[in-house]
């Protein structure tokens, strides 16, 4: 900066220039002619300069008197500002410390609330104006152009809407301006469809209606106040969340319904509660039949082409004429069926039966018309649902009250604990008259309510009906199982003491009959609630029970007063679970399997039983140590066949002939497997084990024990098979003294059975015994006199 401001240095920069610039201009001899030139235009050029220079000094002294003046006036301002502010701090601590501005405001509230009020009732005055100019309006298109008058009905229908959506949430404001703007709505409506409906009501009367040929067509004239009718329904119908009727069939079936008044809601004998399924529902079906084929000739099209691309065009109520026909006429019947129920509840054996007619009433509605009330999926749910939601409790306990009366009278019928032998043939269990009547009984509570639509409704006569039947009736199956008990136990008669007459009746056959009425009883409820859990019905009822116990959870009600404990206790374990293996008497099944089972183990004890008093005086016998008169060949098969065992032969072949009578082919043979066991270990021990035998011996007690074999085969084909350790013992009971034909003697065998068990179980093997070991061998070897010698 020191350089720039030197005067020196800034005239030595100047010469330079000035020496460049001429050196430029002047570059030969010829440009010093044209130097007066130069000159002037130096001159042109420093004056030019010169003036520039001299602006930007007049501009530079503006600039800064005007940046002068304006920080003059930035001052000004800045202290005028503070000067304000001061005065509303001021201001405002005098405010603060007034109660003037309250007491204006508090003096404005009551101006404010009056304007307040003034502008809404004018608001209101002009909403009322616009009320009265859409009614005015919709009525003056009527009749002649019922589409017309629906313009301005469907914005007065709107504005209700949109007044009642807004009163609402405001805590029902304006609840009065509200009502009647509904109110003018609703009488227009009412109005225009009486308007409508005149047109029509007159011409059907020119055309002597319902007097005409149900095979006759309807004229023009007809149809066209039909279509009107149905133009000025249509936003109705299309906005309609709930089914409703459709007017040019409520105005023909006028006159249908009065006739129906006239006879069933008159002082008329048709008119009785008792006489609704003999007249009522049989006159209702009639008329509607009667007129079925006249609605679908000549209204089908019609419907069809006034639904055609609205949402009511799917749903049969609107575009079939029958089921508009059907929902026009139901309200009536339903008074009816109100009346009626009403006046039934008073008489349970009445409004038993008037359930089961009423729901006949509303299959036939559903069957006959294809009738689905506007539902498609779940269809009608019928007169019966509508009942039972105000009087199922009084019907389920009717008909409670009858099944169980129904029970304890087949209970006390004198043939209910008798076995009914011809329920079956051959081969299957036998029940009882009283178990046989009990599913019967059981089957026609579930007609009774197995057309009931509701869930709550069905699951509720199941569990609180038929499992408590089920459950009395196995209360005194298991009653007898434990009076047998009692009655054959030596504990029991102890305690409860027995009579002759109690006795007497267990003599013979008499005990296991008693036992063959449990098995039979038990076994038929089994096999039919099996059967029943496989059916339609009540595999639907259990896929309902399973949606709602897995459904969100556990639910802690299933169904009415009913929690998910309690269901799932009375009817199956598997409910709630992932199986598919459940059914609904899971839980009775398996009760009622327990007493079938307990009653075939005291079945096979009372066979042995007999058995063993039976055998008592065989076993006792002393004379298989007699010595033959015939020499050492002995043919048991020649022998007869010891007196003592006459007597057991008879037993065993009551007990054969009396089973097979009552029980099934597969009971039967379990039955006697388990008794020939016992029996077998009857004469294992008591006799074989406990005698000694000569060959004469051995050769009578085998020819007695194939006369008990001949008698179970006879009665169960390779029933042996259960004494198949006595068929190896008199193998070897039966061994010869001398060795005869090739095979083993009697001390060959012992030998060979005594040196150790290997040549035991050879020898054994040799003799084709396999179920017998080598103890068991030597022990029945022993019993040979011969041996002892």
């Amino acid at each position: 900066m020191a350089a720039m401001s030197n005067p020196r240095f800034q005239a030595g920069a100047l010469d330079i220039r000035v020496e460049d610039y001429l050196d430029d201009k002047l570059q030969s001899t010829t440009d010093l002619d044209n130097l007066d030139t130069l000159i002037a235009s130096v001159e042109v050029q420093r004056s030019q300069l010169q003036t520039q220079l001299e602006d930007a000094i007049k501009q530079l002294d503006e600039a800064r008197r005007t940046a002068e003046d304006r920080q003059v006036s930035l001052a000004e301002r800045i202290q005028d500002f503070q000067g304000l502010q001061h005065s509303i701090d001021v201001r405002v601590k005098i405010a603060a410390a007034s109660d003037a501005p309250n007491q204006a405001i508090a003096r404005l509230q009551q101006p404010m609330k009056k304007l307040q009020t003034i502008e809404l009732a004018q608001k209101y005055l002009v909403l009322l104006q616009d009320v009265d100019k859409l009614r005015v309006e919709a009525r003056s298109h009527l009749p002649e152009s019922p589409k017309a008058a629906l313009e301005p009905y469907s914005k007065l229908k709107q504005l209700s809407r949109r007044l009642e959506e807004l009163s609402g949430p405001a805590d029902d404001a304006a609840v009065h301006l509200v009502n009647h703007v509904r109110g003018v709505t609703e009488s227009l409506w009412d109005e225009m469809k009486k308007i409508m409906s005149g047109e029509l009501e007159a011409m059907l009367s020119k055309r002597s209606w319902p007097m005409v040929d149900p095979t006759s067509e309807m004229d023009e004239e007809w149809l066209a106040c039909f279509g009107k009718l149905l133009d000025l329904q249509i936003p109705e119908v299309t906005l309609s969340k709930t089914t409703v009727s459709l007017l040019p069939f409520d105005v023909m079936s006028r006159i249908l319904i009065s006739e129906f008044r006239f006879h069933f809601l008159s002082d008329k004998p048709t008119s009785k509660p008792e006489a609704i399924g003999t007249h009522c529902f049989p006159w209702f079906l009639a008329t509607i039949e009667k007129w079925e084929d006249f609605f679908r000739d000549n209204l089908g099209f019609t419907l069809a082409a006034k639904f055609r691309d609205t949402p009511a065009g799917s749903s049969l109520v609107y575009v079939d004429p029958v089921c508009a026909f059907i929902t026009s006429m139901l309200p009536v019947m339903r008074e009816k069926v109100k009346g009626a129920v009403a006046d039934a509840a008073r008489n349970p054996t009445f409004l038993s039966s008037l359930m089961g007619q009423l729901m006949t009433f509303d299959e036939n509605i559903r069957s006959k018309f294809n009738y689905d009330g506007g539902d498609a999926e779940k269809g009608w749910p019928g007169l019966a649902s509508e009942v039972l939601e105000e009087w199922f409790e009084p019907w389920f306990q009717a008909e409670k009250q009858f099944a169980m009366e129904r029970f304890r009278a087949i209970m006390d019928t004198p043939d209910a604990r008798h076995i009914d032998y011809d329920y079956a043939g051959p081969g299957k269990t036998k029940p009882t008259f009283g178990a046989v009547r009990v599913t019967d009984l059981l089957r026609s509570i579930t007609a009774q309510y197995e057309r009931a639509r509701t869930f709550k409704h069905k699951i509720r006569f199941l569990i609180g009906i038929q499992l408590d039947v089920l459950d009395e009736f196995h209360d005194r199956l298991r009653g007898s199982l434990e009076a047998y008990q009692a009655l054959t136990s030596t504990v029991g008669r102890t305690l409860h003491g027995v009579t002759k007459e109690q006795l007497a009746a267990l003599e013979g056959t008499g005990g296991l009959e008693s036992l063959c009425k449990v098995f039979g009883s038990a076994d038929h409820v089994v096999n039919t609630l099996k059967d029943w859990g496989n059916e339609e019905f009540f595999v639907v009822l259990w896929d309902q029970l399973q949606a709602r116990a897995t459904k969100d959870g556990e639910p802690s009600r299933m169904s009415g007063d009913m929690t998910y404990e309690e269901v799932k206790d009375r009817t199956s374990t598997a409910v709630g679970s992932d199986t598919d293996d459940g059914v609904l008497f899971d839980e009775t099944i398996a009760a009622y399997s327990l007493r079938r089972k307990t009653a075939q183990e005291f079945l096979v004890n009372a066979l042995a039983d007999s058995h063993y008093k039976a055998f008592r005086a065989y076993a006792t016998r002393t004379q298989w140590t007699t010595i033959s008169d015939g020499g050492s060949e002995i043919d048991a098969f020649q022998l007869a066949v010891t007196p003592e065992l006459d007597e057991p032969l008879r037993i065993l072949k009551r007990n054969l002939d009396f089973l097979l009578k009552a029980v099934g082919t597969a009971p039967y043979r379990r039955t006697w497997r388990s008794a020939l066991d016992k029996l077998q270990d009857l004469l294992w021990g008591e006799v074989l084990m406990r005698q000694s035998f000569t060959a004469f011996g051995a050769a009578q007690f085998t020819r007695d024990v194939n006369a008990i074999f001949a008698l179970v085969e006879r009665y169960i084909p390779n029933g042996v098979a259960s004494l198949a350790s006595l068929v190896d013992a008199l193998k070897l009971l039966n061994l010869p003294v001398e060795a005869r034909e090739g095979g083993p003697s009697l001390k060959q065998v012992t030998d060979r059975a005594f040196t150790d068990n290997a040549e035991a179980k050879k020898v054994l093997e040799e003799m084709e015994v396999d179920t017998l070991t080598p103890a068991n061998a030597r022990h029945i070897l022993q019993r040979r006199v011969e041996n002892k010698e």
